[in-house]
């Protein structure tokens, strides 16, 4: 196993190559997948939007906490329950249907981009938007693989265990177990498209293919 330092840029430029050369399919997902608050899948999935749209590529950005169950769901055993964060915050079957479904070959393209506020608990209602033919959704996260989702290129930004714990805000830390039980249950590493390391923001590193 080796990782290739890479600036954020060529990061950038390299995954941008890597959606282009899926041309085989009437819409392209993908995924940057990540722990929250530790990783910033955000700014990686936003960075990805401008150079796809340079290349003719139609792009719709949709985040994964705005597909959060509601309060009452997601703190039925409590607002710091790992195992509730892991199992029961995402609403899986909510992102499936409004964002995924309609991006099936045999789908219309019309997403909808936010589906619940968790700040004020509310539900959105925003209209769907149609995503062109040939077009890109770009869904950031985390816990994201190993649930189903139908995403064709999924990157995971990962973190050795001792970097989690110290890039986890003190506020956050009762969260831990439940990156713990993804890496042990999941492996997304293992399942990912294009594997990140990035212990060190500033200075991220891409696995490379085992060639042997």
């Amino acid at each position: 196993m080796r990782y290739r330092p890479i600036s954020a840029a060529v990061l950038v430029e390299e995954l941008t190559d890597r959606v282009l050369a899926l041309t085989d399919r009437r819409w392209i997902v993908v995924a940057i997948d990540g722990t929250d608050t530790a990783t910033n899948t955000t700014q990686l999935a936003d960075a990805l939007v401008e150079p796809l749209r340079v290349n003719g590529r139609d792009v719709v950005r949709v985040s994964a906490k705005d597909f959060l169950k509601p309060a009452s769901l997601r703190f039925e055993h409590g607002k710091q329950d790992p195992d509730s964060r892991y199992t029961d915050w995402l609403d899986v079957g909510a992102l499936r249907r409004e964002v995924l479904d309609p991006l099936a070959d045999d789908g219309t393209g019309a997403v909808l981009p936010a589906l619940w506020d968790a700040e004020t608990d509310r539900a959105t209602r925003l209209d769907r938007v149609r995503l062109a033919e040939g077009g890109v959704l770009v869904l950031d996260g985390e816990l994201l693989l190993g649930t189903g989702l139908a995403i064709d290129l999924a990157v995971h930004l990962w973190l050795s265990p001792g970097a989690v714990r110290r890039r986890v805000p003190a506020d956050a830390q009762w969260a831990l177990p439940a990156y713990e039980r993804y890496e042990n249950e999941v492996s997304p590493a293992s399942i990912a498209d294009v594997v990140v390391r990035m212990d060190d923001p500033n200075h991220p590193a891409m696995l490379e293919p085992d060639t042997a």
